[in-house]
């Protein structure tokens, strides 16, 4: 019987080995499987001017959402039938984004509707931020955006020519590896532009507030769960800036999140007064890729000065 002993002890040695290593080698990656909360649009491929199709409201109430579509009728936001009206936003959001404008939901469009992308409209009060205007005479032959138009637009969004200096502080339910990104995207605003940026304490008075929430936050622009729109800012001089806390969120280019500092600089072009760029390689185009990185760009530089004259 006193054989019997060790015999126990190294059959349990011998599983342990055999779990433990097993255990640690699982890593936890993004769950692939959750469709995007812009997926439908991929059932409505095909679809143009005429069609009846089921779930044809909810592409109305995207275009709606980022500025392209309004009904004097708000009963026909919520029917399935493609209309003028429709196919009018269509073509414009096509234009916007370099696809041949068709006015027919084709695939091209779909890839580009069912990206992650900022919250904030394209169509900001019937201005649409992502035309161009030609240059003066004096400018270089490259295109500067009508997001200098954020200064006419009503209450002139803009921040006053006196506070060139903007405190921001972070909310309590801000993740502590967003900080240092946060930080880096402020300084890089900073060295491109008039604007000095210092953070304040969390309880402090700030002009600018960044934080994480989910879904309904109580802004009026709820987020739809990962995927969808990952962020958004409101323009001078409100100054919120909230991240879409049911997304991926990492540091740098890794595959499947969203990188903080790319979307900070995004945001914080928003929190300045610029809108988005039809430019693809600009900070200010409101598609943001999983597993990239971007930096400021020229037309970024071209739009804040447009708007702030230096």
């Amino acid at each position: 019987m006193a054989m019997n002993k060790p015999f126990h002890l190294l059959s349990l040695i011998f599983i342990l080995v055999l779990i433990i290593p097993i255990s640690h080698s699982r890593k936890i990656l993004p769950d692939t499987q959750t469709p995007s909360a812009f997926s439908f649009i991929k059932d409505l491929q095909g679809c143009h001017k005429g069609n009846n199709t089921k779930g044809l409201h909810n592409l109305k109430h995207y275009l709606h959402q980022f500025g392209y579509l309004n009904y004097q009728n708000q009963t026909h936001l919520d029917d399935d039938d493609f209309d003028n009206a429709l196919e009018y936003a269509l073509k414009t959001y096509q234009k916007n984004y370099h696809v041949s404008p068709t006015g027919t939901l084709d695939a091209a469009t779909v890839a580009k509707m069912t990206s992650p992308r900022c919250g904030v409209a394209d169509i900001v009060d019937g201005v649409n931020t992502m035309a161009t205007k030609k240059p003066h005479h004096h400018e270089p032959a490259k295109s500067i955006h009508t997001v200098a138009n954020f200064a006419f637009l009503p209450n002139n969004p803009r921040w006053p020519a006196s506070k060139t200096h903007l405190t921001y502080r972070f909310s309590p339910n801000t993740r502590a590896d967003a900080i240092a990104p946060v930080n880096s995207a402020f300084r890089k605003w900073a060295a491109a532009t008039h604007f000095t940026f210092s953070r304040v304490g969390n309880n402090a008075q700030s002009d600018l507030v960044v934080g994480f929430f989910s879904r309904n936050h109580g802004d009026g622009f709820p987020f739809e769960g990962p995927g969808g729109t990952l962020a958004h800012a409101f323009p001078p001089t409100n100054g919120r800036f909230h991240y879409d806390a049911d997304e991926n969120w990492v540091n740098g280019a890794i595959q499947g999140g969203f990188d903080m500092e790319t979307v900070a600089l995004h945001e914080i072009g928003h929190l300045l007064g610029l809108g988005h760029s039809e430019v693809q390689a600009a900070i200010m185009f409101s598609g943001i890729a999983a597993g990239r990185t971007k930096g400021l760009h020229q037309d970024d530089i071209q739009g804040i000065r447009a708007l702030y004259g230096r």
